[in-house]
Order: structure tokens, then C-alpha cells, then sequence
């Protein structure tokens, strides 16, 4: 394949590129600069190594330690898995909260996993010589993904989890090595009623009175894991203009992105969602109306979906907004002008806009397949992704590391198998209504007539065919799936299983639909997408973050309120004060009756004579962050937790295309509000007591 793009960098700043506090920034390439012009503070390299090793991610959010004795917290909503499947009819942590006094009343989480970010390799010539002259792109894009899996498995042999991080769409590639802790214990949670407390409507609003904490600890050995970069706490808190940190990771946003992917999302993607995630919410519902149990086995799936629900609609609000989209439009029409401008410096091979644009035509046409099949949305529940993991692992385990899809190359093996062995419980009567549901969906919008639809249902109702697949499915028993997966492909293919046989009958389709997304669009949006970012990395300099990738960033910001701008559940130019108290929880519930979801656990309504009311709770400000920030400590200056992400306003949903912090905001539990629950509420006094320890003279020396 030939160089698509030389440039002789000149820079050029576009008008409005980018905001006051934006930016989820590498923390090998933090603006440290930007941030003493702004706020007077420089971020040493010390210090920004030891907010790296002090952070953690959980499966689906952030985290940190907060002790040196592996204590680590995180949202409730990022720790309700483990509540959920520690949980029992007669035990539910999620309505009762739960506190491990000591150490040996902590509880082991099944399936859950912490990792630390221990070192950072710039990759990007090793992926970038992989695509050889004369290669076209799809055989380009396979053989940049056989490159990464390579670097990732030679990485692994050392003992650590390693992923090579695509950055900029593909122009710089980075290889991420993290420290894996696999023994997590839970510590402490509070109730889901004050973790969630209002519920749907509340979610992404503010004034916000929650407790979304959840304490875990990570153990090696059978013993603590003794830490030597740890948040510690602070005596004092944020008052308004504090310069504040979050360290976390960030999902995904789209900043970067072609107006014709951003009219993609919009029009196809979100639409769909946002549809589909209506229907199961309603069935989850129904559902959970057969029984408290029903109700409790369903909450985590509601909550989730729901949750995804307002987020999606949020995100195709801002692409809906014609002032947002007419500002993309004008930054991508001035870099197109800026190409034809410096055709004698900048030499570019095509017109990638267009290139993309072809692109996304594919994907429209592919897009319910993908989905359906692919992507398994035809095939929902945690036992049909075991047989669909177990089927595709003896196929692909046998291949060259290097040739398999990339979920299953070696590097990331013993994650799968934490998986599929993992003891959490499964309950298949929530399966068949998932299973149910999923092919009901699937015949719904592929068409009765689809040939996969007929092939899967025969003549049977999605009820019936779901029930009769799960009843005689053998997958929930830890030791079948191991079985299976240390038999491989011999084993895989005499099973009668009939979760496997179903995964079996559709794997052909799926893995075509999504041989055609790899050529089609993944490949040419990884190629063409290099070549964007290169233009404008001519046109605007290095002034602008990478898309989020999941992976560790640092943003910063200032405390702050705002005036309201009328989308939120305040009237237009309503001053909202930076933060809420614990006493104004108890004036939110009475406001609606005392009842759910703004009723209080008897806890607090019992702590209320002796707590301190005018603590503050929640409060607000403008670090940049979209979902997956989720549990991201917030630090100041000192490296001292003041806060912890747990939301954002719906007015930083739109975040996700483009930073705008007039109204949009960060919402963060307060350290203070935190440290006043546990003692208070709960009479944590071990785990406040450990929170607020001084470090070692020695290590508070090291940054």
C-alpha cells in the first residue's frame, strides 16, 4: 500500500477548535503547559505518574486505591454486578447495602477484575510497516490487526495485560501494559436507594443527591495487595474555582468524526437503539412483574438499560442540534479548503471525505445483520455469549495468533476464561425471556422471511424456540463450559448442546456480515481515517485530544455552577449553586412524598438527628468526561480524592461530539459527603479511620 499522505506541518488554528477545559488527555502527552496558563498550576511528571498508578479500571468504569492496603472504590452502579451476583432471594445487597467489618467478613466478587496502567509504549511504526506497499485496504486493515495481536502477545509473556490503543482513528498506535488483580472483595455499599436515589428521572440532572459508592479491595496472595500509589483523602474539600482532576475511561466520543459518520449515528444507529432499548426495557418489566424475584434477577439489566436509554437520546440530541452539526460542517468544509490550499505541500491520495462517506453507505446497508447477528442482538443473554465464546474459541484458538479475530488472541485468553468459568449465577428463567425476546426482535426487524430467522426458529413461536433451547441447555453448569473449552474443537463439534448447535447454525452468516464490516468499513475508516488526522495535525497543530478509547485519560477543570439553560429540570436562568448537602436529601424526598425512587432508607431517615446536614453531597464542574468516566476520582491539586464522577447533566451529554461547558457539567459525589456517611449512617468508623490515614512521609515525597 503507498503512503496516502507527507506533510510539511504548518499550522493553521481553525476558529473555535477547541474549549476552555477540553480535552481527556494522554497521560504521555499532558498539556501541562495549558493547564499553568489557565489555572497557575503546573502537573509535575512525578505527580502525573502517580495519579496513573493510583487509577484503576473496572470492567465497565474507573476506579482508584485509596489505601495501601488495595482499598479501591468506585461507583455503586459500576460494582452493582458484583452486588447483584453475590446476592440471594433472602439476601439482597442491593436493597440492604452491605459493610465487611474486617477484613475477613469481605466478600470475593465473581468475574470481576481490577487493572492498573503500569507502562506506555508508542507502537505506532511497528502497526503503520505492517501495511505493505501494494496492499489494498482491506488486506491492510488485517494485516495491521495481526501486527497489533503479535505486539500484544510478545508483551503478554512478561506477565501482563497488554492492548495496543488506536489513537487518532489510527495515526498513532499505543501499547497499553496494565497490572491485573483477579481476588476483588467487597467492602462496603450502600443501599441502591440512596446509591440511585431518584431513580430514572433524576438520572443526568442536577440538583443530585446520591451515594454512588461502592469499596472494594484487591487481594495477591490471599492477602491485601500492598499498594505503593494510593489516592489519599482530603481534610478539606473543593470550594468554588478549585482547579480539580479526573482521572478515568472514557468510553467513546466522536469529535473527530465525518459529518457522514455523525449523520450515520444519528439517523441509523441511534434511531435503532434507542427503539430496541424501549422494547426491553417493557419486556424486562414485565417480566420482573411476576415475582419479587423476577423483579430483583432484572433489576441490574432495567438499570442498565435505562440508563443507556437517556444517554443515546442525549447524544442524538446534540447531533440534532443544528448550531452544533452547522459548526461541524464549517471545521470539515475549512480542512477540505485547507487540503486544496497546501496541494503543493500536502499531498493527500484521494478525497478521504468521500472515501469514508462510501464507507458508511456499507455499513447502512449491513447494519441490522451486523447487528442481529454479529453483534448477537438476536441472540441475547449470558448463556448464549458463553456458546457463542466457546464455539468460536476451538475454531479460532488453533489458528496463528496473528489470524484469529482479536477477541480471541493470546493475550487476552485468561480474561475469557475468567468468563466462561466464572461461578456468578446464571438464572435461565431471565434467559429464556432474553432468548425470547431477542428472537422475536431479530424476526421483527430482518424480516419473518430472513433466511437466518427461518433457519433459527423453524416453525416455532421466539417463546416457544427460547424455552425449549434453554430448558435443555446445559451451559450454566461451570463445569459443562470447561469441558467444552478444554476439549476444543473436537468436543465444540460433538456436542449436542442446543445453545452451541444455535450458535453453530448462525456463526457462518455472522462471521461473513462481519468479515464485510472489517473490509468495508473498519479498514477504511482505520485508513482513511490516519489520513484525517494528519490533515489535521497540519491545520491546527497537536492542540486536540484523541477520540476516547476506554483507556486511562486525565481531564481538568474548575469547580463550578452554572445557570441553567432550560433542558434540564430547572426553568432557564435558574442559578444552580455548585453543590447540594446531605440535608437537602431529606428536602428532595419530602418534596415528592417520601416515596420511590426519592424514598430515603430508614438508615439515613434513622442517622438524621445525629448527621451533619449541611454537608455537602454532590457537586459539580467542568472536566471533561462521557460514559466510562464513571468511578473516576476526582483529585485536586495535592492528589487528594474530593469527589468521584457519577454522572454528568443532560447538557454534557453532547459532550460526546463537542466540549461545551457553559451549562454542561461533571456531577461527583463529595469526598466530605462521603466521609460524614460512613461514620453518621453506617457507623463505618474502620473504613472512614482508613480513608483518612496519613500516608508514609516517604511515599508522600514521591510526587
Amino acid at each position: 500500500m503507498k503512503p496516502l499522505l507527507s506533510v510539511t506541518v504548518c499550522v493553521l488554528l481553525l476558529g473555535g477548535v477547541l474549549a476552555a477545559d477540553e480535552g481527556m488527555w494522554l497521560f504521555n502527552a499532558f498539556p501541562a503547559a495549558k493547564v499553568k496558563a489557565a489555572y497557575g498550576f503546573v502537573p509535575a511528571q512525578t505527580w502525573l505518574d502517580h495519579v496513573r498508578l493510583s487509577s484503576v479500571k473496572f470492567i465497565n468504569g474507573s476506579g482508584s486505591f485509596v489505601s495501601a492496603d488495595g482499598l479501591t472504590f468506585t461507583n455503586h452502579h459500576i460494582g452493582l454486578g458484583c452486588l447483584h451476583n453475590l446476592s440471594t432471594a433472602a439476601n439482597d445487597y442491593l436493597k440492604s447495602g452491605f459493610y465487611a467489618r474486617t477484613k475477613g467478613e469481605e466478600l470475593k466478587c465473581p468475574n470481576m477484575d481490577v487493572n492498573v496502567l503500569a507502562g506506555i509504549e508508542d507502537v505506532t511504526a511497528k502497526v503503520g510497516a505492517a501495511a505493505a506497499p501494494g496492499m489494498d485496504t482491506a488486506q491492510a486493515g488485517q494485516a495491521q490487526r495481526a501486527a497489533m495481536s503479535t505486539i500484544e502477545q510478545e508483551c503478554a509473556a512478561t506477565g501482563q495485560r497488554c492492548d495496543v490503543i488506536t489513537l487518532y482513528a489510527g495515526a498513532m498506535y499505543h501499547l497499553y501494559k496494565y497490572k491485573k488483580y483477579s481476588d476483588v472483595r467487597l467492602v462496603f455499599a450502600p443501599e441502591a436507594a440512596i446509591a440511585f436515589f431518584g431513580g430514572d428521572p433524576d438520572n443526568f440532572e442536577f440538583p443530585r443527591f446520591d451515594l454512588d459508592i461502592t469499596f472494594f479491595r484487591v487481594y495477591e496472595d490471599g492477602k491485601p495487595a500492598q499498594i505503593d500509589h494510593y489516592f489519599t483523602w482530603s481534610k478539606t474539600g473543593v470550594k468554588e474555582g478549585d482547579l480539580v482532576f479526573v482521572s478515568g475511561h472514557p468510553g467513546s466520543t466522536g469529535r473527530q468524526l465525518t459529518m457522514t459518520q455523525l449523520e450515520f449515528l444519528r439517523d441509523v444507529q441511534y434511531t435503532w437503539q434507542l427503539k430496541v432499548f424501549k422494547r426491553r426495557i417493557d419486556a424486562l418489566k414485565a417480566f420482573g412483574r411476576h415475582s419479587a424475584e423476577h423483579a430483583r434477577i432484572a433489576q441490574e439489566d432495567v438499570f442498565g438499560l435505562e440508563n443507556a436509554q437517556k444517554a443515546i437520546g442525549g447524544y442524538q440530541s446534540g447531533l440534532r442540534d443544528t448550531s452544533l452539526m452547522a459548526a461541524k460542517g464549517a471545521r470539515e468544509k475549512a480542512l477540505q479548503q485547507f487540503v486544496v490550499s497546501r496541494s503543493s505541500t500536502l499531498t493527500v491520495s484521494g478525497d478521504p471525505w468521500r472515501q469514508v462517506e462510501t464507507a458508511m453507505r456499507a455499513q447502512r446497508e449491513m447494519f441490522l445483520p451486523l447487528a442481529y447477528l454479529e453483534r448477537r442482538a438476536g441472540f441475547r443473554g449470558t448463556l448464549a455469549g458463553i456458546a457463542r465464546d466457546l464455539v468460536r474459541v476451538a475454531d479460532e484458538k488453533p489458528l496463528p495468533n496473528g489470524d484469529r479475530l482479536r477477541e480471541y488472541r493470546d493475550s487476552v485468553l485468561s480474561s475469557l476464561e475468567q468468563r466462561l468459568f466464572s461461578t456468578a449465577p446464571v438464572y435461565k428463567t431471565l434467559e429464556t425471556d432474553l432468548l425470547a425476546e431477542s428472537f422475536a426482535e431479530m424476526r421483527d426487524e430482518l424480516g419473518a422471511g430472513h433466511a437466518i430467522v427461518g433457519r433459527v426458529l423453524g416453525d416455532q413461536s421466539p417463546d416457544a424456540r427460547a424455552k425449549e433451547i434453554i430448558a435443555a441447555t446445559r451451559l450454566d453448569e461451570v463445569s459443562v463450559r470447561r469441558q467444552l473449552y478444554e476439549g476444543g474443537a473436537g468436543a465444540v463439534r460433538a456436542s449436542t448442546d442446543p445453545l452451541i448447535d444455535l450458535m453453530r447454525l448462525a456463526d457462518p452468516d455472522a462471521r461473513a456480515v462481519r468479515k464485510r464490516y472489517d473490509d468495508e468499513v473498519e479498514a477504511v475508516e482505520r485508513e482513511q481515517g490516519t489520513v484525517l488526522a494528519k490533515i489535521r495535525f497540519a491545520a491546527e497543530g497537536a492542540s486536540m485530544a484523541p477520540d476516547a478509547t476506554s483507556t486511562l485519560r486525565l481531564s481538568y477543570g474548575a469547580v463550578r455552577g452554572y445557570l441553567e439553560d432550560g433542558r434540564g429540570v430547572l426553568r432557564a436562568g435558574t442559578k444552580v449553586p455548585y453543590f447540594t448537602t446531605i440535608g437537602g436529601a431529606f428536602d428532595h424526598a419530602s418534596r415528592h412524598g417520601n416515596t420511590s425512587p426519592y424514598r430515603l432508607p430508614d438508615t439515613w431517615i434513622d442517622a438524621r438527628p445525629r448527621a451533619r446536614l449541611n454537608t455537602p453531597m454532590n457537586h459539580v464542574s467542568t472536566p471533561d468526561i462521557i460514559g466510562g468516566n464513571s468511578g473516576s476520582p476526582v483529585i485536586n491539586t495535592r492528589a487528594e480524592v474530593v469527589g468521584i464522577i457519577f454522572d454528568g447533566n443532560m447538557q454534557s451529554l453532547p459532550w460526546r461530539f463537542a466540549y461545551d461547558d457553559r451549562v454542561g457539567r461533571s456531577i461527583s459525589v463529595d469526598a466530605r459527603g462521603i466521609v460524614e456517611a460512613l461514620r453518621s449512617v453506617y457507623r463505618a468508623t474502620a473504613l472512614a479511620d482508613e480513608l483518612m490515614a496519613a500516608p508514609a512521609a516517604a511515599r508522600q515525597k514521591s510526587f
